[in-house]
């Protein structure tokens, strides 16, 4: 349904036809009427759009793109992230051990650990959770 619908455009037309033929008395029944025909239109354009997504959701879960939550961050984004903090670990790990002996490394492996659970929290966090009646 676009901003111009012609079929809504002919259907509004028609309601005030009829408004102007039938009088005020009956202006209820036509609104309601018209507008349960829009509604009815909307509807079918909404369901039409959810089913799209939907169905581009399982296609992207197909093709193994993982989750498809928006702000959920796939395997690449996970791995490459871990990959990261490892890469970075062996710098971190030397530069403790040298300074602080092995609390310097147990301070920088803390670190690290700390900075990949707060990535991990965050991801967990902004997953959507099932409603009970998905189940049903």
């Amino acid at each position: 349904m676009t901003a111009r619908d012609p079929e809504i455009s002919s259907e509004l037309d028609a309601t005030l036809h009829a408004r102007r033929e039938l009088g005020p008395e009956y202006e209820d029944e036509l609104v309601e009427g018209f507008l349960e025909k829009v509604q009815g239109r909307l509807d079918g354009t909404i369901d039409q759009r959810l089913r799209r997504q939907l169905a581009e959701q399982q296609l992207q879960v197909a093709r193994g793109g993982g989750s498809t939550a928006p702000g959920d961050p796939g395997f690449g984004e996970r791995f490459g992230f871990a990959a990261v903090s490892l890469v970075l670990a062996i710098p971190l790990s030397a530069i403790g051990v040298v300074n602080e002996g092995l609390p310097g490394l147990l301070v920088a492996w803390g670190g690290i650990v700390g900075v990949n659970a707060l990535h991990v929290g965050r991801s967990w966090a902004r997953r959507p959770q099932p409603k009970k009646d998905d189940w049903a």
